[in-house]
């Protein structure tokens, strides 16, 4: 065979090659995107198994509904007399259905009141979570944990704050999943004066 006959075997050969890297290119992204939906979709099945685990977590019982927030008790511990209370509210996102928030605020026997929220596991942990009430930026806390259900973030709240929250219409947490964007989630505040009041 002369080397006139061989260019267009190596053509061929060169072009097959070509051809196959392309198809298998093709159906790893075919595969990769079947399984990053996959995904998405067990995440937002999920979220309903997510919000019972908390609830099983703090192992209460809802007593009452103040606008939207649900007032749950948890029997006392060992030496105690009275239940452990909380005022709950589990929401998702609008646009994001697999990514939700469970806030849990409650008052202890010495007066301390804390706002403890749950973030889906994978969130961003460095910048923490931020808070907005009707527009106005109130700070930021840090992520103290993470179970296998939820990472979560806990502050001490104020009398300032408290005020806030019982006179404003809406709380915005801001959480983040990569550095560039972060994803405002907004709570209700409707009813949360009242679950105070029970609270006491």
């Amino acid at each position: 065979m002369t080397s006139s006959e061989r260019r267009p075997v190596r053509r061929a050969i060169t072009a097959r090659r070509i051809l196959f890297g392309v198809l298998c290119t093709a159906l790893s992204m075919a595969l990769t995107g079947l399984v990053k939906t996959d995904f998405l979709i067990s995440d937002a099945a999920a979220q309903d198994a997510k919000d019972a685990a908390l609830q099983q977590q703090f192992g209460g019982e809802v007593k009452g509904q103040y606008g939207d927030w649900q007032y749950v008790c948890k029997p006392p511990p060992p030496g105690a007399k009275n239940e452990i209370c909380a005022l709950v509210q589990s929401v998702t996102a609008e646009d994001r259905k697999n990514v939700g928030l469970t806030i849990y605020f409650q008052k202890f026997s010495n007066g301390t009141k804390v706002l403890r929220v749950f973030a889906p596991v994978g969130v961003l942990l460095p910048p923490g979570i931020g808070l907005k009430v009707d527009g106005d930026d109130i700070g930021h806390a840090p992520f103290l944990r993470c179970h296998t259900f939820a990472c979560y973030a806990q502050v001490t709240v104020d009398d300032k704050l408290i005020d806030r929250l019982k006179s404003g219409k809406t709380a915005i947490f801001i959480i983040f999943q990569t550095e560039e964007a972060g994803i405002g989630i907004p709570i209700s505040l409707a009813g949360f004066g009242d679950g105070l009041n029970a609270l006491n």
